[in-house]
């Protein structure tokens, strides 16, 4: 199947169902069956059936409500939640537009300036990534909008505002599909599914089961470990600027097609896939203290969003997918998001 034809299915496939569907089943779908794994012939790694992008599992209708600018005056009994839900703005907006902060005290007949806008209403089970692409928006578009920060998760009930030059008319499946690009900082801050407050989150397995994707995973605590060599092989392409002016985010190490990966370092998976287009075969590693490891270019991936990794672990075999010339692996250290020269925290070559 076409890789064009294929990322419109996953990405935009659940929005084709709008309107075929009643609408409680489009916003809070039963969670499908978990395809069985597939042992390989000599029974020591795990091969997924179908790996499902952790952003397209939970559909998104885009159905943001037009809120206009206005002013409140605090009522007795008021909160700010109870104020966003009655205005239809998101109650995060109102407080960072009224330079209001935790615990977030109200006075009675204080004034409080209502930020109009679209707003879109989270439904449990929804990432931003997938409500980033209903709307045909880049998510960190709606991040920098919001002002969402660390550890952007979302909550059902929450209200994002949309960028300003959101079109009100969504474009068709095939333009949006074609105009979203997903890289790792989107999944990062935007892969993690919104789930109600105080509600339970998956606790990391070192069985590669996948877990639903409207779970939330539990975020490693500190890590106080060092990096180990994904792989063995000359150095293609350096950290940092290239001679065509591009940036290379981490460093790409040349490998023979199915050469075993193997984790850097303890983690929780926390993106296993094929649907971030440029590094085909993706895994992201979750360290704990804000480091993240990342390997592309896979031609096939062994673990499962959620599985508890340990260091020099297999997770999968090098290859040539994504936008590769050659058989390599793209290795990325990342420290609160930022890009670190991987060289720099590996132990000599």
């Amino acid at each position: 199947m076409p890789r064009s034809f294929r990322l419109v299915s996953y990405l935009l496939g659940p929005l084709m169902l709008a309107g075929c569907i009643p609408q409680q089943a489009e916003r809070y779908p039963a969670p499908g069956p978990t395809p069985p794994p597939r042992m390989d012939a000599d029974a020591t790694t795990v091969k997924l059936a179908e790996p499902e992008p952790v952003w397209t599992a939970q559909q998104v209708v885009a159905n943001a409500r037009t809120v206009p600018s206005s002013t409140y005056v605090v009522q007795p009994g008021d909160t700010l939640r109870g104020i966003g839900n009655r205005t239809g703005a998101g109650s995060e907006m109102i407080a960072r537009v009224n330079g209001l902060s935790p615990p977030y005290m109200l006075r009675v007949g204080q004034t409080l300036s209502i930020p109009g806008g679209r707003y879109h209403l989270v439904a449990e089970g929804e990432t931003g990534i997938a409500i980033a692409a209903a709307y045909g928006v880049p998510w960190r578009q709606i991040v920098d909008t919001n002002g969402l920060e660390e550890p952007y998760m979302l909550r059902r009930g929450q209200r994002l505002l949309l960028p300003g030059d959101t079109p009100v008319i969504a474009p068709s499946l095939e333009r949006r599909a074609a105009a979203f690009r997903i890289d790792i900082d989107d999944v990062l801050t935007g892969g993690q599914p919104a789930t109600r407050e105080n509600a339970p989150v998956a606790i990391a397995s070192t069985r590669p089961t996948p877990l639903p994707a409207n779970k939330p995973i539990v975020q490693p605590g500190t890590f106080g470990g060092s990096f180990a060599w994904p792989v063995k092989g000359t150095i293609l392409s350096r950290f940092g600027p290239g001679q065509s002016g591009s940036k290379n985010n981490g460093i790409d190490i040349a490998a023979p097609v199915g050469t075993p990966i193997h984790a850097a370092a303890d983690g929780v998976v926390a993106y296993a896939g094929d649907q971030v287009a440029v590094f085909g075969g993706l895994v992201l590693i979750n360290h704990g203290s804000g480091w993240v490891s990342a390997y592309g270019h896979a031609s096939r991936v062994d673990v499962v969003r959620g599985q508890k990794i340990a260091k020099g672990q297999v997770i999968g075999l090098t290859g040539d997918t994504g936008y590769a010339s050659k058989p390599k692996l793209h290795f990325e250290l990342r420290k609160d998001r930022a890009p670190v020269n991987p060289v720099d925290r590996l132990p000599p070559a």
